[in-house]
Formats: C-alpha cells, structure tokens, sequence
C-alpha cells in the first residue's frame, strides 16, 4: 500500500492511471493530474521533432551501410544496440541523476531513440533473410539483436551509474 503525496498518512493501493497515459502518472498525485488535463501539444510536438531526427539519422546510416538480402543487417543491428545504450545512459542521467525538463524524455527517449532504434526493420530484415534462402542468419540477427538490445540497456545504465557516483562528491557523516 502507497501513501499518497497529496494525502499524507492515507494509505491506498498501486497508482491509479489514465487509460492510454503513461504509467509513471498517478492520478491521485494533483500535479500529475493537472498536467493530463493541458493539451498535450508541446509532449506531442517534442516526440514527433525528435522522432524526425532520429529517424533521419537511422536512415543515413542504412543507406550509408547496405546490405544484401541475405547478408547480415549490420547498420540496423548497431542502430539497435546503440540506440538500447543511450536509452540506458538517457534514463539514468534524467530520473536519478539530474531535475530534467518535462519535455526532456519525449524529446530524447520516445522521439530521438525510439525514431533510430527500428525493431519493424529488424523484423522485416528477418523476413528478407528467410526469403532469400539464409535462415541461419536471420536466426543469429534474430538472437544477437534481443540479446545485444538487452545487454546494452543494462550496460548504459550500469555505467551510468558507475561514472556518476564517481564524480558526486562523496558525502561524510559525523
């Protein structure tokens, strides 16, 4: 059971959420609530500015890296796994380590990483693999992405972590 912040001392079950809303608002929470009822135009316009530079820089780097329908999608499977680092360095840096402004994480996280991190192209590159009579590598690129993707996430986070406790000043007790 929660203690809400807007009622000190009540207690109450798991945050209660808007149906489509992100899951990290409590409605109970006034502030939170508050801002689900503004027009959500600068959140919207913040992903789609974002998703357009991210998206851009993931085409670049497919165009600029091909491969053949059978060979190994080495510019998606990087996009993939680097775009999974910098969610994990990204997250770390504005929910535990600095007070980011509200439209920080669309901007970054949905719009800029989730417009280069592509998993429908990794999708589409397995199908093509298949179709183009290399199975074994479309199981690898399969395999390697979800485990490469996972791995850099803890990685980005974990190092994250590391690299900035080493720079806070260390706290003494008396």
């Amino acid at each position: 059971m929660a203690e809400t912040p807007d009622t000190p001392g009540r207690h109450v079950p798991g945050p209660v959420t808007a149906p489509g809303a992100d899951p990290d608002v409590d409605l109970r929470v006034g502030r939170q609530r508050a801002e689900l009822s503004r027009a959500p135009w600068a959140i919207l316009g913040a992903i789609s500015a974002g998703g357009v530079l991210g998206a851009l820089a993931r085409h670049g780097l497919a165009v600029a890296f091909p491969h053949s329908p059978g060979g190994f999608p080495w510019a998606i499977f990087g996009v993939n796994v680097a775009g999974c680092l910098l969610i994990g360095v990204l997250m770390v840096l504005i929910t535990e380590i600095w007070q980011a402004h509200r439209l920080v994480r669309p901007f970054l996280g949905v719009g800029v990483l989730g417009g280069f991190t592509t998993f429908s192209t990794y999708v589409v590159d397995i199908g093509r693999a298949v179709a183009a009579g290399a199975p074994r590598t479309a199981l690898v690129y399969l395999a390697a992405t979800v485990v490469g993707a996972l791995a850099a996430v803890y990685t980005g986070t974990a190092l994250t972590r590391v690299i900035t406790r080493r720079r806070q000043p260390s706290r003494r007790r008396s």
